[in-house]
């Protein structure tokens, strides 16, 4: 998927998950920025296969918020290092989107082993993650771990089919040849 097609489909998802959640005002104490996590955060909704908090956890619109903002941090401003706060504030490191995008950021920095954990925590977290699929199998091309990375490959297929634009960027990049670097 590219980043365009990205930055529509978070914006859409959004404004969708805040259309539909209840009006709530709520006011935090001032320099509480890393809320405790609602209570019910593991009894979310699914959205697609990302789970999210509860709707009547009061923390739903706070979470698309940081969650949003820390998607443009990355992809618009390529802010890793403020992202990977920004996200981990959120309180969700158990979401997969969360623990992917951290995974993500982390090995846009380079910290390929830090990545290697989030990925897979997030795949512990929703192991049908598509998302997550296409990321570390791209951090697997950039190790040289092509046979890996066609696993992941054959994990898209059969998650989202061979269609998808996740199945299309990994393919795209095992199709290059070994040693070039950063690919995504």
């Amino acid at each position: 998927m590219n980043k365009y097609s990205i930055r529509i489909l978070a914006t859409a998802i959004v404004s969708m998950a805040l259309i539909a959640a209840p009006v709530v005002t709520t006011a935090y104490a001032a320099g509480d920025d890393n809320p405790s996590p609602p209570a019910s955060s593991k009894k979310g909704k699914k959205n697609g296969t990302e789970l999210i908090p509860s709707e009547q956890s009061g923390q739903y619109a706070k979470f698309a918020e940081g969650y949003h903002a820390a998607y443009s941090t990355i992809y618009d401003r390529k802010d890793y290092a403020g992202a990977i706060d920004q996200l981990k504030a959120l309180g969700h490191d158990d979401n997969a989107a969360v623990a992917n995008l951290i995974g993500y950021s982390y090995r846009k920095l380079g910290d390929y082993k830090l990545s290697q954990v989030w990925y897979e925590r997030a795949l512990k977290a929703d192991p049908n993650h598509v998302k997550t699929w296409q990321y570390y199998g791209l951090w697997q091309v950039e190790q040289g771990n092509r046979d890996q990375a066609q696993y992941h490959l054959s994990k898209i297929a059969q998650l989202a089919g061979t269609d998808s634009e996740e199945y299309r960027s990994l393919a795209a990049a095992l199709e290059k040849p070994s040693g070039t670097g950063l690919v995504y």
